[in-house]
């Protein structure tokens, strides 16, 4: 769309891009969300918009009631940044009766160009920035586990000494790019040598992380699959590498090492918090394998309030648990304590931030904290 001297001009095609602009007049512009290729799934949003500095403009994302999760809209703030490096929270409004659910944001531009997501971005050139940084520490390897459907590499940094495997992955849901914020910060606190903490997981611990399971849905805008539409948290009792190599190529390496300790990290669109999610349902669950993970969870939230234990998913009967999931499907193979990290789109409720809302650098505080607990829970595992 050609931009005139009162229009916005607005674009998605970049790296992790995904708007499709319907109407645009004046500085007020009416949007959808592409759905993620061969899936209904829509939820990311990721764009630009070039105006004049000053412009004070209204833009009104519709059609969300047939989102992936709109229970996600209300009470959500968009993201917005104007140098791509420090992302705040726009004024935004949602009416689910407006047009089929309509998310209303308002923001007046500082700069000539803004960018808007659904949470700030964690860009593949982002990406490799961190493997290239993480592979030159002292200690760290990095392996290929093999390719996406896309060709893109699955990309595994090991380090550590130590006789416990541990296994860190995140993004199985790329629009989730909370997982990667929190992976970068794990990385600067492993390979940070002055640290003694590092230094008594690298000894305890050999770890094996995948700080994005899903590169090509990143790079596509998806919110939740893979290049073929697939969920890849639903991959793992049955993987192939014609739907899910992903999973396939990463299970096969856990099959190597053995995993003591898994955390698979994610983001929840409708709940307002950071809370864990376990295995309690697996077939073959152990008191002392339950006891670890709860131990963990209650170490969590006495470290840092930014973890909770009141809000979460509800707990999974005995014998019920979903094993095409990660976190049941670890747990049961490996006799691991395993589990599944949410952290929120909107903000954590019980310590708002205003300006932010949940964010990159809380993310990355975040695994910091997760760290250091599971550094005084090693005797447990």
């Amino acid at each position: 769309m050609t931009q005139t001297d009162t229009d916005l001009a607005i674009s998605a095609a970049f790296d992790s891009g995904n708007i499709i602009v319907r109407a645009i007049e004046g500085a007020q512009a009416t949007l959808t969300i592409r759905k993620d290729n061969e899936s209904d799934f829509y939820q990311w949003f990721h764009f630009r918009v070039v105006a004049p500095a000053g412009t004070a403009m209204t833009l009104r994302i519709v059609d969300l009631g047939g989102s992936a999760y709109p229970d996600g809209w209300p009470g959500y703030r968009a993201c917005v940044s104007e140098d791509r490096e420090h992302w705040t929270r726009a004024e935004t409004h949602y009416d689910s009766g407006e047009e089929g659910g309509t998310l209303t944001i308002r923001h007046t531009s500082i700069s000539d160009v803004s960018w808007f997501a659904y949470f700030a971005p964690y860009s593949l050139e982002r990406h490799q920035d961190l493997i290239a940084c993480a592979a030159l520490a002292e200690g760290v390897t990095l392996r290929e586990l093999g390719q996406t459907l896309d060709g893109r590499s699955i990309d595994c940094l090991t380090l550590g000494t130590g006789e416990k495997p541990v296994w860190l992955i995140a993004r199985q849901h790329p629009g989730e790019s909370m997982a990667e914020w929190w992976m970068e910060g794990a990385l600067d606190l492993l390979t940070d040598p002055t640290s003694a903490l590092a230094r008594k997981l690298r000894e305890a611990c050999t770890f094996h992380i995948v700080p994005n399971m899903n590169p090509d849905g990143a790079f596509r805008g998806h919110l939740r699959t893979n290049a073929a539409g697939v969920n890849l948290n639903r991959e793992w009792h049955a993987p192939s590498m014609e739907r899910s190599p992903e999973v396939l190529c990463v299970r096969n390496a856990m099959d190597r090492t053995g995993v003591r300790f898994c955390m698979d990290v994610h983001g929840d669109e409708a709940i307002p918090a950071v809370f864990l999610a376990g295995f309690e349902g697996i077939p073959g669950l152990r008191s002392e394998q339950l006891a670890a993970f709860e131990a963990y969870r209650d170490a969590l939230a006495a470290r840092t309030p930014d973890f909770q234990t009141r809000l979460g998913y509800p707990v999974t009967p005995a014998g019920k648990a979903n094993l095409s999931m990660a976190t049941a499907q670890v747990a049961e193979r490996y006799g691991s304590v395993a589990m599944t990290l949410e952290m929120p789109f909107k903000d954590n409720d019980d310590w708002p931030d205003e300006g932010q809302g949940w964010s990159p650098e809380r993310s990355m505080q975040l695994a910091r904290d997760c760290l250091a607990v599971l550094g005084e829970q090693l005797d447990a595992l």
